[in-house]
């Protein structure tokens, strides 16, 4: 009769642990590939019940019993995962403890308003909080590593704090050609440049135009002034009225000498160089040159030479 107890005592035993091994290396529950968030400061516990809820696991204390038994001490991390179908409780807690994170970024290009870098942070639900439309100009344009739960407040300061690094660097190494008095007005200026030119071979060419109009004591005269207040920033969607070129604000610069009195938009570090070092050139005017960029010109004579052939171009493709 001993040796009968003894051989079920064993039996159970090897029953136990291959319940208990197999329930950890076996194939999980998880029916497709899931994203799983662990919040900073999370518990292990919270961890636990949150995959039980997303099917990862049956019972969210036997993954704690069976972790704690079998899944070493390593620290959970923080972050967004990605835990594949069917995987098995060894190796979620294995994905959780390496910090094989997701990574996220959120981009914002060159020459994006504010108001529509509070739009693309707000559509972002990985982040958190409310944020006011950030001060246009304030934001560098570049690509931002953002994590999980991190606040959109956080986000933004760290846009504006590159700003304020990438403008003080520049600044430090301008050219004695620039116009720009300040580090604003070098950030208003080139938010006007960024505006006007998608050609990265034109932004020092379209300063310098600008530069000696500025010199001269010339309307600047540059379209995306006259649309800054309307939309803030936004495309108008249509072609711009003469009472909104003739309207008297702080931005239109046909109806005004001088800078705007403020950025328009959030410019790129190639454009704030652009006006920090401008081409030294005795260009005036520009229009539309059908290729995507601009002619130039130093003379009212050749700038109306310029426009005609950019109508007949305009005509040719019955766009007037």
């Amino acid at each position: 009769m001993r040796g009968r107890g003894k051989l079920i005592a064993l039996l159970a035993a090897a029953a136990a642990l291959l319940w208990l091994l197999g329930g950890w290396y076996l194939p999980g529950p998880l029916d497709k590939d899931t994203e799983f968030v662990v919040a900073q400061g999370d518990s292990f516990g919270q961890v636990s019940a949150k995959l039980q809820d997303v099917g990862a696991t049956d019972r969210s204390g036997l993954f704690k019993l069976r972790a704690k038994l079998l899944g070493g001490s390593a620290p959970i991390k923080a972050g967004t995962f990605m835990l594949p179908k069917g995987a098995s409780q060894a190796t979620i807690l294995d994905i959780l403890q390496g910090g094989k994170v997701i990574r996220r970024f959120v981009t914002v290009p060159e020459g994006m308003p504010s108001i529509m870098v509070k739009e693309r942070l707000a559509a972002q639900a990985n982040l958190a909080g409310e944020i006011a439309v950030p001060d246009e100009g304030s934001v560098l344009p570049d690509t931002y590593e953002i994590g999980v739960g991190e606040s959109r407040k956080a986000v933004v300061a760290r846009m504006q704090a590159a700003m304020d690094r990438t403008l003080k660097d520049l600044w430090a190494n301008r050219s004695s050609r620039t116009v720009a008095r300040t580090p604003r007005e070098a950030v208003i200026l080139a938010s006007i440049v960024e505006k006007e030119t998608g050609k990265p071979e034109e932004r020092r060419l379209v300063a310098g135009l600008y530069s000696n109009r500025l010199r001269k004591g010339m309307m600047l005269q540059a379209d995306p002034t006259i649309i800054y207040p309307i939309t803030r920033g936004k495309p108008l969607g249509r072609r711009i009225r003469q009472s909104e070129i003739a309207a008297v604000n702080g931005y239109n610069t046909y109806a005004m000498v001088g800078l705007p009195s403020g950025p328009i938009t959030n410019p790129g570090r190639a454009s704030i160089e652009a006006v920090l070092n401008p081409a030294d050139t005795d260009a005036l005017y520009m229009v539309a040159d059908g290729t995507g960029g601009h002619a130039f010109a130093a003379t009212l004579e050749e700038h109306n030479r310029n426009v005609a052939k950019w109508f007949a171009i305009r005509r040719a493709r019955g766009e007037l």
